[in-house]
């Protein structure tokens, strides 16, 4: 792996949540008297690791311990931050694998199949609604039942 590969993912998948957070808590917090969240996207790979993904694997495991940090910092700020953990998800990245392929990965879900764009977004709507008040510092799978 090449060191500009490297930077690149590091930059868009831990750098990039960085700076956003920080954006909306420095926006939110003095013109904001209610809760807040912040749901933060990892990865099921930021927990397990996966083969040929290390640069992936190591930003994702660090948006996981982004978020179980900033959860502490903000909790006094009204500031709820989680995490959604995704499997595999059918999105045209994935449909664009071999079947074969496919299939074998699905063999390794208990659920049988590869999840839904609307099942990672409806975990997203949960953490950021009242029904999750009491809720930080969490991570979601949100995986099928897959764990590598």
């Amino acid at each position: 792996m090449t060191q500009d590969k490297w930077d690149s993912v590091i930059k868009v998948n831990l750098t990039g949540v960085y700076h956003v957070s920080q954006t909306f808590v420095k926006a939110s917090v003095d013109n904001s008297n209610h809760p807040l969240s912040i749901i933060n996207v990892s990865s099921i790979v930021g927990k397990m690791g996966n083969f040929g993904q290390t640069n992936y694997a190591a930003t994702k495991a660090g948006v996981i311990g982004f978020t179980k940090s900033a959860a502490k910092e903000l909790a006094k700020k009204n500031i709820r931050v989680n995490a959604v953990l995704p499997g595999f998800i059918k999105t045209p990245m994935t449909e664009a694998m071999p079947q074969n392929v496919l299939s074998s990965i699905c063999e390794g879900i208990p659920m049988g199949r590869m999840g839904e764009s609307e099942e990672i977004a409806n975990s997203v709507l949960f953490l950021a609604s009242d029904l999750s008040s009491y809720v930080t510092g969490a991570t979601l799978e949100v995986t099928g039942g897959f764990s590598m």
